[in-house]
């Protein structure tokens, strides 16, 4: 496991690297987009969007159809709640104590009184959650969003959020615990979860984007940048579609 572990800090240090170079190449705004490979993204986006609506679609549609409100709402909570180590983390890496005591509070409030994060017991008081990821930590350390890629399955990313990606993932202390005690599946199923509770969340943001876009994936490319863009400058996102 150790020698697995190191090979995955590898990955991330050569992804690193290549986002510093990369980025060295493009523009340092961030609101600009820049798309050196456009025609192998819109293919795999293409390909994206084809198992989103054989697959991914259907089943998040059928999950708001069977699954009352109040439970869907419950479980993205408990799923928010598994994440406070790293949003934790990367608060502290950005210096931001503020949002690291709000994490805190969201945690211990939430864990304790919100039956173990299935209730927003701190969210109602005013303490609204913050998403954090190593992605936005780069960025505030300087790095610039650098070429703009579309992942298979995962969808709209950029070199340096692909780096945040494998580091988020790899560092999570939820995965490393469930993958070194003989807990796979549930890692993999709360993945699972997290997939169907993500994209039944976008379902409306999704449809409307594409039914109004003359070209999806542009208008996909430029959701996204902006979306990251104001995540990592601290501004207030909410009426830009949370594209994942």
């Amino acid at each position: 496991m150790a020698i697995r572990f190191s090979s995955h800090l590898k990955l991330a240090a050569v992804l690193f690297l290549a986002m510093g170079t990369l980025s060295a190449c493009s523009s340092s705004q961030y609101g600009e987009v820049y798309d050196p490979i456009e025609p192998v993204n819109r293919g795999i986006f293409k390909f994206n969007n084809a198992v989103d609506e054989a697959v991914l679609e259907p089943v998040a549609k059928g999950y708001r159809a069977v699954v009352p409100d109040p439970a869907r709402t419950g479980v993205r909570n408990a799923l928010r709640n598994l994440k406070t180590p790293t949003i934790l983390a990367n608060n502290l890496l950005q210096a931001d104590l503020t949002g690291a005591g709000n994490t805190l509070t969201r945690f211990f409030a939430n864990t304790l009184f919100g039956f173990g994060g299935v209730v927003d017991v701190a969210g109602a008081e005013g303490v609204v959650y913050q998403e954090e990821d190593f992605g936005q930590t780069l960025g505030v350390w300087g790095a610039g969003h650098g070429p703009y890629l579309v992942l298979p399955l995962f969808g709209p990313s950029s070199v340096r959020d692909t780096t945040g990606l494998v580091v988020d993932g790899y560092a999570d202390p939820v995965r490393i615990w469930l993958m070194n005690s003989d807990n796979e599946g549930w890692y993999y199923g709360r993945v699972a979860v997290a997939t169907i509770d993500k994209r039944e969340e976008l379902l409306d943001a999704l449809s409307d984007l594409k039914r109004n876009s003359v070209d999806y994936y542009a208008a996909m490319r430029s959701a996204y940048v902006q979306k990251r863009a104001s995540q990592v400058n601290g501004q207030d996102d909410a009426d830009l579609p949370d594209i994942p």
